[in-house]
């Protein structure tokens, strides 16, 4: 795989995070200029973009005279509901120098767990994008709470790629690229391309993200890593440059390294938060992960969390070890009097699968 794969790509997801656009805690219009004259040049030459934009509560931060992102829910909902239309404003306003259009998404990560949600987002994108409308995607601040958080905007931008079948997906910041240790320190060196992300084991990702916004490198990595198990490559890369990232000039490239799944094994795997976790006894194991069996009541030995049927839930191994991830066929309440049971010892109405195979997903 060659850079070419992102200059070249059909459709494109763009990630801008906060620093990138806001300085002092307001918006920066010449920052947002720059990301939007890139973005129209690109829809002018004939491709589609797709545009995940944070910033919401870094926009709110200044007109509510915060002197740094709030860490309290209440006050970051606060200051997302202020900056959230301070922004979208002035996306329509810099677009329409250029004659174009911009439709405003606002997605939790309950509206990406659900199927039914899954399915009306992506209509909803579809349809944007065949008008020739820029869509605008961030996460609704303003509702979401701790429990149905995405954790930051670079794993949104994973799963809004995969939703639109992106040819590439690219994630700018206020860094240029992956290095091998926090950039500016004895012995860091940056890194180019990665083959496959098993080349990342000595690599240090844990810094921090800025104090405007929520990620950091760790959160890149892990957008990269779903997209690229989905057969879309990802380029990271600091915003000042956004002209020669589009061109796959600049930042770290990481190459796809998978095939595209289906979207009901990728929402399962990626897009939902586990209602619950069942433990599983080792034959049980073997049955799911080895032989790709569905999960029958006599293979699960504990139950934890309060779920209801159709919710997505953990298989846990006897050491505690997540091993699968599946829709569950009951509710928790139901579940203890089946432990250890044979199907065919069971009342009529409990005679199915715990998980059948086709709602199961390996982790």
């Amino acid at each position: 795989m060659t850079r070419e794969v992102v200059a070249a790509a059909r459709r494109t997801v763009v990630k801008v995070g906060s620093s990138s656009l806001t300085a002092r805690g307001r918006l920066d219009p010449d920052r947002l200029d720059t990301i939007v004259d890139a973005l129209a040049h690109r829809h002018a030459d004939g491709r589609q973009v797709v545009l995940v934009s944070s910033g919401a509560i870094a926009a709110g931060i200044g007109p509510l005279g915060l002197r740094s992102r709030p860490r309290d829910l209440a006050t970051q909902q606060a200051a997302a509901s202020v900056g959230q239309l301070m922004l979208a404003e002035r996306y329509a306003s810099s677009f329409a120098r250029y004659g174009l259009r911009v439709g405003q998404v606002l997605l939790t990560a309950d509206d990406l767990h659900r199927r039914g949600h899954y399915r009306n987002a992506d209509r909803t994108l579809e349809r944007l994008l065949a008008l020739g409308v820029i869509p605008i995607v961030n996460e609704n601040d303003t509702v979401a709470t701790h429990e149905i958080r995405f954790g930051d905007n670079d794993r949104l931008a994973a799963l809004v790629a995969h939703l639109v079948h992106a040819d590439a997906l690219v994630l700018l910041s206020d860094v240029d690229g992956l290095y091998t240790g926090r950039p500016g320190t004895p012995g860091a060196r940056f890194i180019a391309e990665v083959a496959s992300m098993a080349e990342l084991g000595g690599v240090d990702v844990t810094g921090k993200g800025s104090h405007v916004g929520s990620g950091g490198m760790v959160t890149k990595v892990d957008a990269a890593a779903i997209a690229t198990s989905e057969g879309i490559p990802v380029l990271l890369s600091t915003a000042a440059r956004i002209d020669d990232a589009l061109a796959g000039n600049v930042g770290t490239l990481f190459h796809a390294a998978g095939d595209r799944s289906a979207s009901r094994l990728f929402w399962l795997r990626h897009a939902t938060t586990p209602r619950g976790r069942l433990t599983l006894d080792a034959g049980a194991v073997a049955a799911v992960v080895q032989r790709r069996m569905s999960l029958l009541p006599a293979g699960v030995t504990a139950i934890q969390g309060e779920f209801y049927s159709g919710e997505p839930v953990d298989l846990l191994a006897p050491d505690g070890v997540a091993v699968a991830r599946g829709l569950v066929g009951y509710d928790a309440a139901d579940l203890p009097q089946m432990l250890g049971h044979k199907t065919h010892d069971l009342p009529a109405e409990l005679r199915r699968e715990v998980v059948h195979r086709d709602d199961l997903v390996l982790l």
